[in-house]
């Protein structure tokens, strides 16, 4: 028996049930429907191999399952578990399912038992097809004696909503097969479907019997359901039209997060909680993840060969379904798709190898390593020739993505309007989105918020922000820096572009005692020009810059002299990266940019000392580096994301959008950890050098 008191998975497999179908709707028409058929059960990593003679009869394709890309039944399932779970079971897996009976196939459920490697239980997977062609994907969790639920977010029948939930039984099936599927919506239980049967060996003679007595048994399972819809259809029952999916509802309505897990601080920021807004409208986010784009034969064999050459020379490992690559070792890569892979990078470079990993092609135990070894080899991992034709192949920004004011604004939309409550559940309780400042590494938990506020007052030191001080802050963030200058006695300005930053710093500047002296503005910075001139005595900006863009920055700090007074002071924060990749990179369009920070772009020291020096009257009279502190920033960021799985999916977020985000921060805790990335605190000063 297995921890959970189910039998552990059976090993004798294939194996043929001979099975009842029941349709029981009770409302708004009652209608009984029963039919007979069987189903297969089998291992998907070992599909029964029948005699040549015998193969029109059951066929097991891959096609027919999941995204229908995946080159066999046993990775297309785990790389669906692998794009939901942190550490999926790695044990045996049992599948009940049709097969595909003399070219075809009508799936209505496949079921997944997956077993842990000691054959205790781990999930089961529902694989629910409808007769419109589609199919989705449930991921369970059945208690010991087999129950599970979920919510209803797939359209299956015409005449239901896509509402409510199911409550399924689903215990493993033995030498007799029980599952029961039960339709709930408030106040009612309007369908089930059941399924009996009685367990076979799965030989040909088996087989033939099954086949002799439900002959063409799919296209009979489909054409029985199609007939009894339009049965019903004829008695009145109307056809419900099945729209897209509706935003998601308030997180407070889904899934608020327990109040034990929150800071008193951390509760004050959640009281008024918001929905997250929907995704952008853009049909390629996620679309780029489900089509593997088309490439030609040559292009994906050159990938392949530039792919096969970097891992040779690199400290990586590289592990495909065909064995190892050739290289000397070292953090693991495991590549489910390889082909799928090469398309991908050879169409879309670094868009492609981020598309691959939330598409689930491939994977790597630990995450963050594997990456920095690819971050510190980024200037060698293509040929010189190939990164002087850079411009040829490499995809270019798009224009809607320049900052022009239009624009930015709805860059910074897409990723801080997300949702305050997202952010609040990996950050600290400062809320502060930019790198701590630690007294020592490897950094704490319980330290962050401490070195936040270190990091923060370090800032207000260089730009000598005290009592009486005219302070402009330009990006906002959730207020934290604004509010720390206030209690130093400064009067602050502060500027955003993100209503939701701006409504959330508001609420804490207002609880916290402050409102008369710190004012939020939703504002672009270049709408500055049109006031005054040296009306502020200092000027802090954290990790803002980046999102300005190599254009923009000239007017930046055009903006920055203008508005700052004689004498003043400016305290920059932000993330750098070396001048001869950024010359390389500047105006190709990155992975980061379609899927996390459209429009940004990471400048290098001496491109901000250049352009100070030549655009202003400014000096850049203090540097300080501190990349070490931010890939531990993002670490604890990382970690506390994963813990938080099920609240970011009680918010509205969905598998894919999980995978990104973690890999968007493992993505740059490793170029910190490479040194590839830099973060740096800049003082600039009008006038001579403090």
């Amino acid at each position: 028996m297995s921890r959970a008191g189910q039998p552990t998975a059976p090993r004798a497999v294939p194996a043929l049930y001979r099975c009842e179908i029941t349709h029981l709707r009770r409302s708004p028409l009652r209608h009984r429907v029963r039919h007979r058929t069987y189903l297969w059960l089998i291992d998907p990593a070992a599909p029964p191999r029948l005699p040549r003679a015998l193969r029109p009869l059951a066929r097991f394709d891959p096609r027919d399952h999941f995204d229908g890309t995946a080159p066999t039944l046993a990775a297309g399932l785990e790389r669906f578990l692998r794009s939901r779970l942190e550490s999926p079971p790695d044990g045996p897996v049992l599948m009940l399912t049709h097969a595909r009976v003399l070219g075809y196939v009508f799936n209505p459920l496949t079921l997944y038992w997956c077993h842990h490697r000691d054959g205790s239980p781990g999930c089961v997977v529902a694989e629910v097809h409808n007769t419109y062609g589609k199919r989705h994907l449930y991921l369970l969790q059945p208690d010991a004696t087999g129950a599970a639920h979920t919510a209803k977010d797939f359209p299956v029948s015409p005449f239901f909503p896509v509402a409510g939930g199911y409550r399924m039984r689903l215990p493993l099936p033995g030498e007799r097969l029980r599952l029961t599927v039960t339709l709930e919506q408030p106040g009612q239980r309007p369908f089930t479907a059941a399924v009996t049967g009685t367990r076979s060996t799965a030989g040909p003679l088996p087989l033939l019997r099954a086949a002799a007595r439900h002959p063409l048994s799919t296209l009979a399972v489909s054409a029985a359901i199609r007939a009894h819809g339009i049965a019903l259809y004829l008695r009145g029952l109307p056809v419900r039209r099945h729209e897209p999916p509706a935003a998601p509802p308030p997180a407070a309505a889904t899934a608020p997060l327990p109040s034990s897990a929150q800071s008193p601080a951390k509760q004050r920021t959640m009281r008024q909680i918001t929905p997250p807004r929907p995704l952008p409208a853009d049909p390629a986010r996620w679309e780029g993840v489900a089509t593997v784009p088309a490439a030609s034969r040559p292009r994906t064999a050159l990938t392949e060969r530039l792919v096969r050459r970097a891992v040779a020379r690199m400290p990586l490992r590289v592990v495909t379904p065909a064995g190892p690559l050739p290289g000397p070792g070292g953090p693991r890569i495991d590549l489910h798709d390889p082909d799928a892979f090469y398309r991908r990078l050879g169409t879309g470079g670094t868009i492609g190898f981020g598309e691959s990993y939330l598409a689930g092609e491939w994977d790597a135990p630990d995450l963050v390593a594997a990456l920095t070894v690819l971050a510190g080899h980024t200037g060698t991992l293509v040929p010189a020739p190939l990164q002087r034709l850079r411009r040829l192949w490499a995809p270019r920004q798009p224009a809607t993505q320049h900052n022009a004011p239009d624009a930015a604004r709805e860059n910074i939309r897409r990723h801080y309007d997300l949702s305050n409550d997202l952010f609040a559940l990996f950050l600290d309780d400062t809320l502060t989105y930019s790198a701590a400042l630690f007294r020592s590494l490897p950094a704490r938990r319980e330290h962050l918020a401490d070195a936040q506020h270190r990091k923060i007052d370090r800032l207000l030191d260089l730009a000598d922000v005290g009592p009486g001080t005219r302070l402009l802050e330009i990006g906002t963030g959730w207020g934290e820096l604004a509010l720390r200058a206030a209690r130093r006695g400064a009067r602050v300005d502060t500027l955003t572009l993100s209503a939701a930053q701006r409504d959330l710093a508001e609420q804490r500047i207002r609880e916290a005692g402050a409102a008369d002296r710190v004012t939020v503005r939703l504002q672009d910075y270049r709408e500055l020009a049109d006031g005054p001139a040296g009306r502020y005595d200092a000027v802090v900006s954290v990790e803002m810059i980046e999102a300005v863009g190599v254009r923009g920055w000239p007017g930046y700090f055009r903006t920055l002299d203008r508005v700052l007074a004689p004498g003043g002071r400016i305290a920059l924060q932000a993330i750098t990266m070396p001048h001869e990749r950024m010359l390389a990179s500047h105006t190709t369009h990155t992975w980061i940019q379609k899927y996390v920070f459209p429009g940004g772009q990471l400048p290098s020291t001496r491109a901000i000392a250049e352009a100070v020096a030549r655009h202003t009257s400014l000096r850049v009279t203090r540097r300080e580096p501190y990349g070490p502190h931010y890939a531990e920033t993002l670490r604890l960021w990382r970690e506390r994301f994963t813990e938080q799985a099920a609240a970011v999916t009680g918010l509205g977020f969905d598998a894919t959008f999980r995978r990104m985000w973690t890999f968007y921060l493992a993505y740059c805790e490793a170029g910190f950890r490479s040194g590839y990335l830099d973060v740096q605190q800049f003082l600039l000063t009008k006038g001579t050098p403090a």
